[in-house]
């Protein structure tokens, strides 16, 4: 899924001459803590609710205040991993998408990609997670998937993270097509792989769904 098709087109621009009162009333309207600021076409920054309410910035107009967020724009061909990756690394919840010739498209909001990836159909396809912990140079996909597969599952979806205690291991999280993992864990295990966790039960299933859907309600807060 790329940048565009996940555009929110309910958060409005705002320009740099729109009065702060303008800027209070569709952050409270819309229950949003940040609005993208756009000139000409052109996407200027981020003015947050922290501004506004600033006592030490008192201004009349939205251009006038210290925008953050200048570079917070990804292409709109961009991989919505991108998407959030940016707004990692700028602390924003909101990531402008701009075209080819540089004029602003739209805003996405971290809201938005979660809620996107929560329905994708390796989320809410029936299956288990596991987590493996393993040295990193030991890490081949194309091994671990024929183990997967020698099984009869296969794997949906992968993801890589660091291993704190050890900066010389990872974490591999795998989603299976199966619920029943005893087989694959044990094919891994005899392979030399290590289960950090799984969850694989009905049970379990449904309680992340539920903590999902928590989630997802904090993040609309």
């Amino acid at each position: 899924m790329i940048a565009r098709e996940l555009i929110n087109f309910m958060i409005p621009p705002l320009k740099p001459t729109d009065d702060i009162g303008k800027a209070k009333l569709w952050m409270d309207e819309l229950r949003l803590s940040q609005l993208p600021v756009v000139a000409e076409n052109r996407f200027m920054g981020i003015i947050t609710e922290e501004m506004l309410f600033d006592d030490a910035l008192r201004f009349t107009n939205v251009g006038e205040y210290p925008l953050t967020g200048e570079n917070c724009q990804v292409s709109e061909f961009s991989h919505y991993y991108d998407v959030l990756k940016m707004a990692s690394v700028e602390g924003l919840r909101i990531v402008a998408i701009i075209d080819d010739l540089g004029h602003y498209v739209g805003v996405i909001s971290t809201e938005d990609v979660v809620e996107a990836f929560a329905k994708s159909s390796s989320v809410i396809t029936p299956g288990a997670i596991l987590t493996l912990k393993l040295k990193a140079i030991d890490y081949s996909l194309s091994e671990i998937s024929r183990l997967v597969e020698a099984n009869d599952a296969k794997i949906l979806a992968s993801y890589i993270s660091e291993y704190i205690d050890d900066p010389s291991k990872i974490l591999l999280t795998l989603k299976l097509n199966v619920e029943d993992t005893g087989r694959v864990v044990a094919s891994l295990g005899n392979h030399g792989f290590t289960i950090e966790s799984s969850f694989n039960t009905v049970a379990d299933d449904d309680q992340d769904r539920e903590r999902l859907d928590i989630f997802l309600k904090y993040l609309k807060i």
